[in-house]
């Protein structure tokens, strides 16, 4: 099978509430993240990743609900895990669920969930998403004891966070190629779909793809900067072609 590849759509929103935050109801609200998962879809993508954060930020609720009726695709959404968010989840039902650690403080998701801290409260929440159908993934960093926790807790996914590979320099991208091989080795054992995102770019995609393992990538930040220039469907299209040939 193919490496997939998610396209992450938040910052189209975060575009839009620069100049049209309480104005959404307003014609002129733009760009559209509707049109951006239809523009991903046709690019190529394999599902859109959406995050509503409590800060709404960026994506809105209604933009998770138009996404889900009107795109042809499986929706990734991501979120913290509060009684808000589980709530609007069980009523959207998106194809996965990840899990992610979110503070008000970072500009986007700074490093992974710890799972085996706070092991007791995301237990009840993985299994309110997974009796109503849903797939949950758990965003980490790629250390084994977060792994383990996360097939212990009985995730079907573990999304590795690339973003310490994504921004070491030369020396240190070794070890955190390493970090993220050893963790893919390991969910693979544990029988868990090994994803991996954050940073991820094409200058970084091929030392990337010597990681085994991977089902999907998850990448966002930089389609919609490759956008600016070339569109979105181009550059979907331009990460799907860099993909090819991944085969471990």
């Amino acid at each position: 099978m193919s490496l997939l590849l998610g396209v992450n759509i938040d910052h189209v929103a975060t575009l839009r509430q620069a100049r049209y935050s309480g104005m959404l109801d307003s014609p002129n609200a733009e760009p559209s993240p509707l049109e951006a998962a239809d523009d991903a879809l046709v690019g190529g993508a394999d599902s859109i990743t959406i995050h509503v954060r409590g800060d709404r930020r960026h994506m809105q609720e209604r933009d998770a609900f138009k996404i889900r009726d009107q795109i042809n695709l499986p929706l990734n959404f991501e979120m913290g895990n509060t009684p808000e968010m589980v709530a609007m989840v069980l009523r959207l039902k998106p194809d996965f669920v990840c899990l992610v650690p979110e503070t008000r403080e970072e500009v986007t998701t700074e490093g992974g969930l710890d799972v085996a801290g706070l092991y007791d409260s995301l237990d009840k929440t993985v299994s309110q998403l997974q009796q109503e159908g849903i797939k949950v993934s758990m965003f980490i960093d790629p250390d084994t004891h977060q792994v383990e926790a996360s097939s212990r807790i009985g995730a079907e996914m573990i999304e590795l966070h690339t973003g310490c590979f994504a921004n070491a320099d030369d020396v240190d991208r070794k070890q955190e190629t390493n970090r993220l091989k050893n963790a893919a080795i390991l969910g693979h054992e544990h029988q868990l779909q090994v994803n991996a995102g954050h940073g991820i770019n094409r200058q970084n995609l091929s030392e990337l793809l010597t990681v085994p393992h991977l089902a999907e990538l998850n990448i966002g930040h930089t389609l919609i900067a490759r956008s600016l220039r070339v569109g979105l469907i181009e550059a979907v299209r331009e990460m799907r072609e860099a993909m090819k040939g991944y085969a471990l």
